[in-house]
């Protein structure tokens, strides 16, 4: 089964509504912005980033035109200083490469190491991202993607971005 068949098992299997929009792959926000999805100001963009020491991993899920801040982020977290994860952590961790990473990418977490962070302007609305595949969006609701994250015991923090 492939990465992005899992992450709709598992939707399916939860009960939780969405609709799949199929493109060609995109690797930018900027060539996500050129995507006719349902509802494209819901349009997700997802850092991995880590601490200095290694140790703590979080995915940050940001609006797709927001600016991260991560000496900001870091002190919302209660972390030292912030930098993007290599690829190859990427890969290690959450099974996916640059252009794929999104919050269903926890899926592949089963170290349980990496925390979700949603930030707040998602709250009670919807949400549009990659379901571990690039050459797909998957748009559902804010609830919904918060129980999917709940049901692989990756509960999503809130985040003020």
């Amino acid at each position: 089964m492939g990465a992005r068949e899992e992450v709709l098992r598992v939707l399916d299997e939860l009960g939780i509504g969405y609709e799949l929009t199929e493109h060609e792959p995109v690797f930018t926000m900027a060539a996500a912005a050129r995507l006719d999805v349902p509802r494209p100001e819901a349009t997700a963009k997802t850092l991995f980033v880590r601490d200095k020491k290694k140790r703590s991993y979080w995915l940050l899920v940001v609006p797709h035109d927001g600016r991260v801040d991560l000496a900001e982020v870091a002190d919302q977290l209660g972390s030292g200083g912030l930098s993007l994860a290599s690829p190859a952590d990427l890969a290690r961790m959450l099974g996916v490469s640059p252009g794929q990473v999104g919050p269903f990418a926890a899926l592949n977490d089963a170290a349980g190491r990496v925390v979700v962070c949603l930030d707040e302007s998602f709250e009670g609305g919807s949400i549009a991202t990659h379901p571990n595949d690039n050459t797909a969006t998957v748009t559902l609701s804010t609830v919904g993607l918060r129980r999917f994250l709940a049901a692989i015991d990756h509960p999503a923090r809130a985040l003020r971005v």
